[in-house]
């Protein structure tokens, strides 16, 4: 495999041939970072952190290797590294986004990109496709189309089958377990924005976003998780919306099943925070905000249990 170095303008020194199966260049498509002893009730998923662009993969796009991942919740699943250490799972996708989207419907996709008819039960008009970022994305964040010709129907069915439906049942199952152990499960999802997002949230006359929490306006999660998140990252000084712009995506609303037990919370952190937007590389940054987020999920962790009560168990 291999991962895009910055500043390398890949697609030109690739081989310009592509496997019958894009999917297998993904092996494994994800990781799963499990704790030595799981201690809380919350699963850690980071689905947009992925950044190995195999050769195959190149051929097809048509951006240098910074545009191709501006697209990335650049380092998010090094951020969030430490949750194994807190007794907590974490899955995180090697398969970069711009190969596939597993936050949004199994086949959500844009006809405009394909080169022939998409069968009748494929999801072509919802408002995500007509921004270009389908399951298969047409762009990067810039409005930026990724390849360079018309997709095929037996590659976007390879991407959706293989990986995208393995992913979901890892997460399902890292989610499961947990509810089994506990009674109850919290999945936090954890994205990165661009700074202009933070900026369109003053714009709204909303403070400045360091952090955004989305619970899908109460319905993924209780409120009561939501506040406590909010409050623990105020109190080291970040600046926190709840819901807007950003108030979580497909993942977010399909786990999320309070009445069940199963709540769902988005994390997105501003990139500004971390990482040059335009380099890609890593700031002085990166490690304050590390140890910020170690202290804050400690604290939130710990008295998760507090605040939901496992569901009763039924009577034989």
């Amino acid at each position: 495999m291999q991962i895009i170095p910055l500043l390398h303008n890949s697609h030109q020194e690739v081989e310009q041939t592509v496997p019958s199966l894009l999917s297998d260049c993904f092996k494994p498509a994800f990781r799963i970072r499990r704790p030595a002893q799981l201690s809380h009730s919350a699963v850690f998923n980071s689905p947009h952190s992925g950044r190995v662009y195999p050769a195959a993969l190149c051929a097809l796009v048509r951006l240098d290797a910074v545009s191709l991942r501006k697209s990335e919740d650049c380092y998010i699943d090094e951020l969030f590294a430490g949750v194994t250490d807190l007794g907590c799972p974490m899955l995180a996708a090697d398969f970069p986004r711009v190969f596939l989207d597993v936050n949004r419907e199994p086949y959500e996709l844009d006809p405009a990109m394909f080169d022939a008819p998409l069968p009748a039960f494929v999801n072509t008009t919802s408002l995500r496709v007509a921004g270009g970022l389908g399951t298969i994305p047409r762009i990067v964040s810039e409005n930026e189309a990724i390849y360079r010709g018309p997709l095929t129907w037996s590659d976007a069915q390879d991407r959706i089958e293989r990986v995208y439906r393995a992913y979901h049942r890892a997460l399902a199952k890292l989610i499961d377990d947990t509810a089994r152990q506990f009674g109850h499960a919290v999945l936090i999802d954890c994205h990165s924005m661009p700074s202009s997002a933070a900026r369109l949230s003053a714009a709204r006359g909303l403070p400045r976003a360091d952090i955004i929490i989305g619970d899908r306006y109460g319905a993924s999660c209780d409120l009561a998780v939501s506040e406590m998140l909010e409050s623990l990252f105020s109190g080291f000084g970040l600046s926190v919306v709840h819901n807007k712009p950003y108030a979580g995506g497909f993942i977010t609303q399909s786990y999320g099943r309070p009445q069940h037990g199963i709540r769902a919370l988005q994390i997105e952190i501003n990139r500004a925070l971390y990482m040059n937007e335009q380099t890609l590389e890593k700031t002085t940054g990166f490690d304050e905000l590390h140890h910020i987020l170690n202290q804050v999920l400690d604290l939130f962790l710990a008295n998760l249990n507090n605040l939901l009560s496992p569901l009763p168990v039924a009577a034989e």
